[in-house]
Parts: C-alpha cells; sequence; structure tokens
C-alpha cells in the first residue's frame, strides 16, 4: 500500500487539487518575517534567517515579557532591525504585514498559531510536531493548501548530509529487503519528586502560555522547557523524538501508511503522575513502546527514560534490518552499515552536522526559501510533518485507549472505533475555538 498522501478523499486533498502553484518570488527578496515563541530554540532558527540574509525581523512575540527584550536587542544587535513586539500572536497579525512566520511555541500552540499565520498571508516555518491533536494537524494541513502558502516543518534530518547519504544507501538497496525497522530513544532517569506551584514570574503571561490547553497551576518544571512531559501542553518523549525518527522511516519507505498501531507505556520507575493545589509532577510515560504495522514490514518505536544506553553503541535513531545486514542511522554518530556476512567490512559514514546544536537549521531554512522563491514543496512540508505527527499521535492514542488501532489514511480515521475516533480532537479551553478543517 504505497501512500504518498494521507488525505485523498479529503476536503484538504480537494484544495490541493484546485490550488494554483506557489507564486514564485525574486532571489534577491527580503521577507517581512516574524518569531512567534521566541525561546532558545526559536531564537536559533530566527538567526539562522537572519544569517542567510533575506530576513527583514518586524516582530517578536513571547509570552515572557524579559524574553522579548533581551531578544529583540539582541536582533538589533545582530541585524540593525528594530522588531516590534507583542505578547498576543493575533495582535501581532492585525497590526504587522508578515510574510514568513517562524513557529517555535509549546506543542499545544503549533495549530492556532500556524492557522493565523496562513490567514494572514503567510509562508510557515513551524516545529514539530504539526499539531497537539491529529485533527489539528489535519486542519494545518487543509489550510495551507487551501490558501497556497507553503510550510515548512522542523524536520531537519531530512537535508541533512548524511542522513541523505544513507536514505541513499539503503533505497539503493544496500541492506537488502528490509523487513523491521526499530526506532529508539534512551535516556537516564529515576524516581520523580513533585515540584511545588508557585505563582507565575511577574514577567510570564500563564493564562496565555496555557491558552486552549487546561489552566494548571503555574509550575517551574513546566516551565521553562519543560512543557513536553505534560500531556496538556505536549505528547512526551514519543510525541517530541519519536517525529523526527518516524520521519526517517516514513522518508525511507516513500511515506507508506501503516494499517494497525499498537502501543503501550506507563511510569514504573517515575511514579504516578501527581497534580493537585501544592505541586505536580509530569505525567508522560517513562517509557513507551509503539508498534506499525505495514503491508510488506513492521516498524517499532521505543525509549524509556531510565537505565541510560546499556549495552548498545548507541542511545538514538533508527535501525533498518534487512537481508544483507543492519543499518543503523544516527545523530551525532552517523551512520552505520553492518553486513550479515561477518567477512564483509562495515561500512560507516561520520555525522556532518552544524555546530554548536548538532542540527542544519541553516540547509532546511534556505531550502524554505529556496521553495517560496521557486514554487517547489520543500523537503519537510507541511504534509511530510503531518505523517510523521500522525504517526506519534496515533501511538499516544494507542497507549491511552489500551488497544490498537487500525488507521484508514484516505478517510484521516480510525477505522470502527467512535471512542478512538473522539480523540482525534480535544476540547478546548474558553474562549478559544478548535480550528475546523476544509
Amino acid at each position: 500500500m504505497q501512500r504518498r498522501s494521507f488525505l485523498a478523499g479529503t476536503a484538504a486533498a480537494a484544495t490541493l487539487a484546485s490550488a494554483p502553484k506557489i507564486h514564485a518570488a525574486s532571489k534577491d527578496k527580503t521577507y517581512r518575517t516574524a518569531l512567534i515563541g521566541a525561546g532558545w530554540w526559536g531564537m536559533n532558527i530566527l538567526r539562522e534567517a537572519m544569517a542567510g540574509g533575506q530576513t527583514k525581523v518586524v516582530a517578536l512575540c513571547d509570552v515572557d515579557s524579559d524574553r522579548l527584550e533581551i531578544n529583540a536587542e539582541e536582533v538589533t544587535d545582530l541585524s540593525g532591525d528594530t522588531p516590534r513586539t507583542y505578547s498576543d500572536y493575533r495582535e501581532l497579525f492585525e497590526k504587522e504585514d508578515v510574510e514568513v512566520a517562524i513557529i517555535a511555541t509549546p506543542d499545544h500552540w503549533h495549530a492556532l498559531n500556524a492557522l493565523a499565520a496562513i490567514e494572514a498571508g503567510a509562508h510557515v516555518f513551524i516545529e514539530k510536531p504539526t499539531g497537539h491533536t491529529i485533527g489539528e494537524s489535519q486542519a494545518v494541513l487543509a489550510a495551507s493548501r487551501a490558501a497556497n502558502r507553503l510550510v515548512q516543518v522542523g524536520l531537519h534530518r531530512r537535508i541533512g548530509p548524511h542522513h541523505v547519504s544513507g536514505m541513499k544507501f539503503l533505497k539503493d538497496g544496500g541492506a537488502g529487503e528490509i523487513g523491521l525497522v526499530r526506532m529508539f530513544v534512551h535516556s537516564r532517569g529515576g524516581a520523580e519528586k513533585p515540584t511545588r506551584n508557585s505563582e507565575p514570574p511577574e514577567n510570564l503571561d500563564w493564562e496565555m502560555y496555557c491558552g486552549p490547553a487546561p489552566l494548571r497551576p503555574y509550575c517551574r518544571r513546566i516551565h521553562p522547557g519543560g512543557f513536553r512531559h505534560f500531556l496538556d501542553f505536549a505528547n512526551g518523549t514519543l510525541g517530541d523524538w519519536g517525529v523526527h525518527w518516524l520521519d526517517q522511516m516514513l522518508w525511507w519507505s516513500d511515506q507508506q501508511s501503516p494499517h494497525s498501531v499498537h502501543s503501550t507505556g506507563g511510569r514504573p520507575i517515575a511514579g504516578a503522575p501527581v497534580l493537585n493545589d501544592e505541586e505536580q509532577t509530569t505525567d508522560a510515560p517513562d517509557h513507551q513502546t509503539a508498534t506499525y504495522e505495514f503491508d510488506s514490514f513492521t516498524a517499532t518505536w521505543e525509549h524509556r527514560k531510565f537505565a541510560g544506553q546499556g549495552p548498545e553503541q548507541t542511545s538514538i535513531g533508527c535501525y533498518f534490518f534487512g537481508t544483507q545486514g543492519t543499518f543503523h542511522i544516527g545523530w551525532r554518530d552517523g551512520w552505520t552499515f553492518y553486513p550479515a556476512d561477518s567477512k564483509k567490512q562495515v561500512i560507516h559514514q561520520d555525522a556532518q552536522l552544524q555546530e554548536p546544536d548538532g542540527h542544519n537549521l541553516k540547509l532546511l531554512y534556505a531550502d524554505f526559501l529556496r521553495g517560496i522563491e521557486t514554487g517547489s514543496r520543500p523537503v519537510a512540508d507541511i504534509e511530510v510533518g503531518h505523517q510523521a505527527t500522525t504517526l506519534a499521535l496515533l501511538g499516544m492514542l494507542s497507549m491511552k485507549l489500551g488497544r490498537s488501532v487500525r488507521w484508514d489514511p484516505d478517510a484521516q480515521s480510525i477505522i470502527g472505533d467512535e471512542e478512538a475516533n473522539g480523540m482525534l480532537r480535544r476540547k478546548y479551553r474558553q474562549p478559544w475555538t478548535y480550528p475546523e478543517i476544509g
């Protein structure tokens, strides 16, 4: 079942068929750019955008006023631009003429930020995942196609040199016929002690931070930096690292769709989640496995936040098990092929990464601008990001349900399971309104 689109037969597919080609811009053009989510990672992206020479920073938006002030000064020092600052992205789009929006907010904000940017006429560079729910991700894809706006997702491994060469090795049959793909991330950890709640810092608009999500008590474990392990705001390790490595598997398989997904996980080491008026802990699983059944192969995801690397040679990446041997593609360790025939030499290529972060944002952002300029889809187009996000969120959904789900990529729904389909969306806190598709 080779499916290059998860969306045939949907409203999004209809809008794609009728949409005109993206207008090609001049390569000498400078794009009026806004950053929404001006934290460390958002600023990493923006620095690369400024360094490329085609960016005029007109606005920064964040719920942390101190961060806004500091980062606006940095933008001025680096580029000479004097961006206006906003705490509410809606006001930003009302007052600014934005051609490119960079979105690096917590996961639960991605879809609403992206939809507002698209409605304002901007092209979007968005961090993964493309939604906190599958329904949100579907809405972003549909809106971007209907409005003919280009969306690049921050899947920088799609363009990293050793990932590109590794995929060529696999697609050329270097590992033979692949029967199993194993994706994994392992780290150290232990029991989690609750962290006391407190009043939000004066510089932080906590109400706006929570937005459509439940209004939890403020806790420094959530912000700054810890939101990924609170399920109100993100989807744990599978919704974070998992999107990257599921995307590697999808890239190799030419975007095939699984027909069933089953996942289990829990918190036997971290302990039961705590949330009360006095204190709280994270609530994402400290370990999880997910099995994705395809027509011609099986793929598995696993993570654990305890035990460390153990006896394995690496703690992160993808193994592709084939008739000719085992291929591992990782992060800082590049890729390695271990032949099934022990008489043959191991083949290895070192990682080629952009430092100091070890990512390839420069290449990915340049590809984004090239897509705007030429009218071509970028390497991590919104549909690519949507597919990887969907697989991650199907795993989370299966774990929460405690049973397998069967996925229909054409209908973008779960087969014969009303309860599961109800979990493709979630209830928003007032006054926020859940996005509609089409």
